[in-house]
């Protein structure tokens, strides 16, 4: 049976050669699984993504007999997009490949192959895997942002606000910018 091949373009144009690109690569993917009727390639141009990386959107569905697969991944290039959205497909092919694959193949539920009960054992292990302490020195949100520059904390930076008595987080926004947490005690 020849694989059905979609190919949809949203907020762009699907070109003639992304189009033989992308049909050649998705033809391959029956060597992973033999059973696959369509595969349905959606490509898009998402012009409010946050980062310009991830403007370019490759969303990769296969449908076969009783199974439905799908990846979708982003990129700042629509061909690099689509190859990672077809690396990410293969993984999951192989995956459910070994999982119809592997089998008791004697017939037997689960229930009923487990004779004996195994107890269940809670375990009580705290989240928090590491603690930290530090002194918190009053400053601006000016300095606090010098600091966090220079002390190249790339996610946050927790201080004391001389300007409203309190603690604060400055943290680094998707966009590049910058966002501040003011804390209140009730």
């Amino acid at each position: 049976m020849a694989l059905e091949v979609h190919i949809y373009g949203r907020n762009m144009e699907v070109t003639d050669r992304l189009h033989d690109y992308v049909t050649k690569k998705i033809v391959k993917l029956d060597r992973y699984l033999s059973d696959l009727e369509e595969a349905r390639v959606e490509l898009a141009f998402v012009k409010s993504a946050r980062s310009a990386g991830d403007r370019q959107v490759a969303q990769l569905t296969v449908r076969g007999k009783g199974f439905l697969l799908r990846s979708e991944e982003r990129s700042d290039d629509i061909y690099a997009a689509v190859d990672s959205a077809l690396d990410k497909m293969q993984r999951q092919m192989e995956r459910f490949k070994g999982k119809r694959q592997r089998g008791r193949g004697d017939g037997k539920t689960a229930a009923q192959v487990t004779t004996e009960k195994v107890p269940v054992v809670e375990e009580t292990r705290s989240l928090i895997v590491r603690r930290k302490k530090f002194l918190l020195t009053p400053m601006d949100e000016e300095e606090a942002l010098e600091q966090m520059v220079n002390l190249s904390h790339e996610d946050f930076f927790v201080f004391y606000n001389q300007a409203t008595n309190s603690v604060n987080v400055l943290y680094r926004r998707r966009e590049g910018d910058y966002g501040l947490i003011e804390t209140e005690i009730r």
